[in-house]
């Protein structure tokens, strides 16, 4: 359970760190909800929006906290994210994501993030 989480997530960091919107809007499923710091979106082209709109240099570091197993094709994640940036302090964020298995794929099906 937890190594799928974080294999997702690792591809996840990667597109987020090397600013590549695209990449990380295809870990998602074709109608994933999508709640970042701004009002929330559905979809691919939200996530890809969202992550286009981020400044160069911003990178991601994670940590799981919680993992559960909702059903034999879903995982719901819970983990603390520090953002860091090039020009300002980072920021640390909590994140809920569900993961839903596709195929061959786990694919994030809900994404939501709040500040503390």
């Amino acid at each position: 359970m937890k190594q799928i989480l974080t294999s997702v997530l690792d591809q996840w960091k990667s597109g987020v760190d090397a600013h590549d919107p695209e990449r990380v809007a295809a870990l998602f499923t074709e109608d994933a909800i999508f709640q970042g710091l701004h009002p929330y979106g559905v979809g691919r082209a939200t996530v890809s929006e969202y992550y286009d709109s981020q400044p160069l240099g911003m990178a991601a570091q994670y940590r799981i906290l919680e993992t559960r197993q909702l059903a034999d094709d879903l995982l719901l994640g819970y983990l603390t994210v520090d953002f860091t940036f090039t020009d300002r302090p980072a920021l640390t964020v909590n994140l809920s994501v569900l993961l839903r298995h596709i195929g061959d794929d786990w694919l994030i099906a809900h994404y939501q993030v709040s500040k503390l």
